[in-house]
């Protein structure tokens, strides 16, 4: 049988999203640094699992011993990650042979291959540099981008010969651009408290620290560059920071929602889109009662990494009405 570079990119695309679920799991439960080196683990493939690899382990790296529940989910992320470029560059390989049907999956397939070898070296930084926030975030986002583009390169692997979406679809595409930039915005911001350790500066809802307008420290809540060197396990920003990150992130998931519903109702009004309207709205519904929950309930890990997988299927929903309203030609 012959293997099928749709079936490849759909596969690549699964992957991708496990990739990200299981990150959200390594960050939410403090395994970041399980393994203090890069690729392998203390020195080993897997990671030091007899009490005499443990003790040279721990010779090794005085300044981290060994904690083995968090060593193996490290690698265990490592490996799915492993297994994803792989499939990178299986797809690659078949859209690079001479009787590849679309030519023009070529670019999109090296492009995707070059970030993914980025989002490995980001992956390394991410180790080496001891969870440096601006790594951490963009290691994120990069992985948000992967996913996002084996999603698009999936669908135009599915569809032949040309198509050309109805005027009633094709109108709403500039909607359906502004609340994917919206989303975007509010993605980084969501990994940006997560990778400073912000997501409980507000332990109340909905209002901060009980203000409206909490006392916040904006300047320093976001100030791209660190010094490099310094551990960032479990932040080193002030509470002021910290509650400028956060209030910030639930401030846009304002906007996010109020942009989204919006562009949901315009949907449900379209006869063609409805079930897209109604799958768009129990989405973003969805992904704010977990943002809500991880507040009130003082943020269980299950959660949390719910609310990071939720974001990365809000975003497949975009991507895919943005292929849906996109005219396509081969």
């Amino acid at each position: 049988m012959t293997l099928s570079i749709q079936r490849v990119a759909l596969l690549a695309t699964l992957v991708a999203l496990c990739v990200i679920v299981l990150g959200a799991y390594v960050r939410l439960s403090h395994a970041g640094l399980g393994c203090p080196d890069w690729p392998g683990c203390y020195g080993h493939i897997t990671w030091p699992a007899q009490s005499q690899e443990i003790d040279s382990a721990n010779l090794n790296f005085p300044e981290r011993p060994v904690e083995t529940h968090k060593a193996w989910k490290e690698m265990a992320h490592r490996y799915l990650a492993g297994a994803l470029v792989l499939l990178v560059v299986l797809i690659n390989f078949l859209a690079w042979k001479p009787a590849q049907r679309y030519q023009n999956l070529k670019l999109p397939a090296a492009l995707i291959l070059i970030l993914i070898l980025l989002q490995a070296a980001l992956g390394m930084w991410t180790v080496t540099l001891k969870l440096l926030p601006m790594v951490v975030t963009a290691h994120l986002m990069g992985g948000m981008t992967t996913f996002a583009l084996l999603l698009w390169f999936a669908m135009k692997s599915s569809r032949p010969g040309r198509y050309n979406p109805s005027n009633t679809i094709r109108k709403l595409r500039p909607a359906i651009i502004a609340g994917l930039a919206v989303l975007i915005v509010q993605i980084f911001l969501g990994g940006w408290t997560s990778a400073n350790y912000a997501a409980l500066a507000c332990p109340d809802f909905p209002s901060c620290q009980n203000s409206w307008w909490p006392q916040a420290d904006y300047s320093e809540g976001f100030r791209i560059q660190r010094e490099i060197g310094v551990d960032y396990e479990g932040g080193v920003l002030d509470m002021d920071a910290r509650v400028a990150i956060h209030w910030s992130h639930r401030i846009w998931a304002v906007v996010t929602f109020v942009f989204l519903s919006i562009l949901s109702f315009r949907l449900l009004r379209t006869p063609v889109l409805q079930r897209a309207g109604l799958a768009l709205m129990a989405l973003l519904i969805t992904q704010v009662s977990l943002g809500i929950s991880n507040i009130v309930f003082y943020l269980p890990i299950s959660v949390a990494v719910l609310h990071n997988g939720m974001a990365a299927v809000l975003l497949a929903m975009l991507i895919w009405l943005l292929f849906r309203s996109s005219p396509q030609r081969y």
